[in-house]
């Protein structure tokens, strides 16, 4: 599909979160580490928010994470998306602490909270790969 006519938002890819969406593009999940106290972040940021300190790295994560909360859309709020209702947004607590919004790419019929997920790579129409969670075979 031409990249031209894809019609979903995407943030643009920039020198600050590229190791990010390269990461995503190789299937693994990369976040922002304090080189300093060890505090891993999202979103990136250029300090750290914990120590102040403009120190830090990407490191892959594990993926794994629990359910902190979710809601399923039923409404399309974008005409991109129209296909796609209902899909449920999930909110992640991820292993090594940050929290994380995105999709949930299987459909359960139950969500529960502390939920166990693991994060899958979906490539979208415009050939990007964008982090989703799954709850088949988590953890």
């Amino acid at each position: 599909m031409d990249v031209a006519a894809y019609t979903k938002l995407l943030p643009d890819i920039t020198a600050r979160n590229k190791p990010f969406w390269d990461g995503c593009a190789a299937g693994e999940l990369r976040l922002q580490q304090c080189s300093d106290c060890g505090h891993v972040r999202f979103p990136d940021a250029p300090v750290c928010p914990q120590c102040l300190s403009a120190s830090a790295s990407w490191q892959a994560m594990s993926g794994n994470g629990t359910i902190w909360s979710w809601c399923t859309m039923h409404q399309k709020y974008f005409a991109a998306f129209a296909d796609e209702v209902p899909y449920r947004l999930v909110y992640v607590r991820l292993a090594e602490g940050p929290l994380v919004i995105s999709v949930l790419a299987d459909a359960p019929e139950d969500v529960e909270l502390d939920q166990p997920v693991r994060a899958v790579f979906r490539t979208g129409a415009a050939g990007r790969a964008v982090l989703q969670f799954s709850t088949e075979t988590a953890h």
